[in-house]
């Protein structure tokens, strides 16, 4: 199995991050290559996933705020239309 950095399809970057030219659908040099490639995007997702967590954590206390904001606007509209219940309930009549 030739390593990634000896072979032709990579490309070495001046801050020591390298370039895949390989494609799995045109280009793989060897059967390892296809599962190093697998890893390279299970990387690529985990960082997304990560990315996307630590904006979730960001938003976190805006939506908890609009929350709140929303269940006290629903309550004062619920007390607003208390008047129209009829809250007296009818006494039941004795002695019938």
């Amino acid at each position: 199995m030739i390593q990634c950095k000896d072979c032709e399809l990579y490309q070495s970057n001046p801050d020591s991050k390298g370039t895949f030219m390989c494609n799995p659908f045109t280009n793989i040099k060897e059967p390892e290559c296809i599962a190093k490639w697998q890893l390279i995007r299970l990387d690529m997702l985990l960082a997304s996933y990560q990315g996307m967590l630590k904006w979730y954590g960001k938003m976190a206390p805006l939506q908890d705020k609009i929350i709140q904001f929303m269940q006290r606007e629903i309550n004062e509209l619920d007390e607003s239309d208390n008047w129209k219940l009829d809250d007296e309930e009818p006494e039941e009549e004795e002695g019938i």
